[in-house]
């Protein structure tokens, strides 16, 4: 069974194109998305986690070659992450945790992610300042492991992190989370399936509505679009996915 309601079915592929759109537009990969509609559609908890890292790794990985075809990836703000994000985001992989747990640090991420969606999180500076090395190894460390625990990509924190500390601009933290999320979530899915995880075969049916929504939203991203009202829709939706899982 997909959901506990197969004839919900429709309504969440729609919606899973959204989220893929979205977050695709502005680099992202869409884990925090993905987990929070099916959370909300009743999934299990063993299903949220391979399915959210596949959809991203598909996902995050169009997003980044439109960007990278916009030439606004840079090297030097990538390596400096992912140098401790990837071998932490394999060692998170490999946990898994009580569900209970798993409901608390999702929730807290998604709210983090709703603050990041609705500008919460600070003023963006405007002047581009250089990397400090030992600050990026150890927030990569940190989001890689987090990556990896719960299913995400990490560029949901990763973004707001460069863009206060004034490290990127917005173009290039786009395509510098989106092959940071795919880097992470592969590395992740890895360490899931080194402990003898299983990819969902529900799953499936959800690849081809991603591909739709991720190769639409890095194209348009990459380019000009304004997403307020679809940032706000999305933002609604993960404060329902926050609501449950902390009330169930």
């Amino acid at each position: 069974m997909i959901s506990s309601d197969i004839t919900q079915l429709p309504l969440l592929l729609l919606l899973l194109a959204v989220v893929a759109f979205l977050y695709a537009s502005v680099g992202h990969g869409g884990a925090s998305g993905y987990l929070a509609l099916m959370s909300i559609f009743g999934f299990s908890i063993a299903v949220m986690k391979p399915t959210a890292l596949v959809l991203n790794i598909l996902v995050s990985g169009l997003s980044f070659y439109f960007y990278f075809r916009a030439k606004e990836f840079h090297w030097k703000l990538f390596y400096p992450f992912a140098i401790t994000s990837v071998p932490f985001s394999f060692l998170g992989g490999t946990i898994t945790i009580e569900t209970h747990w798993y409901k608390i640090i999702l929730g807290t991420v998604l709210l983090f992610a709703i603050a990041r969606l609705l500008g919460l999180l600070g003023a963006i500076q405007n002047q581009e300042r250089p990397v400090n090395l030992p600050l990026a190894l150890f927030i990569g460390a940190v989001i890689g492991f987090l990556s990896g625990l719960i299913g995400i990509g990490g560029g949901i924190i990763l973004s707001p992190v460069l863009l206060l500390l004034g490290w990127a601009t917005m173009k290039q933290t786009a395509a510098v989370s989106a092959l940071f999320i795919l880097v992470n979530s592969v590395s992740g899915l890895f360490g899931f399936v080194s402990q003898g995880g299983i990819l969902p075969q529900s799953s499936i049916p959800f690849i081809g509505v991603v591909l739709v929504g991720g190769i639409l939203g890095g194209y348009f991203g990459s380019k000009k679009m304004n997403t307020l009202v679809l940032r706000n829709v999305l933002a609604l939706v993960l404060g329902i996915a926050v609501f449950k899982l902390y009330t169930t």
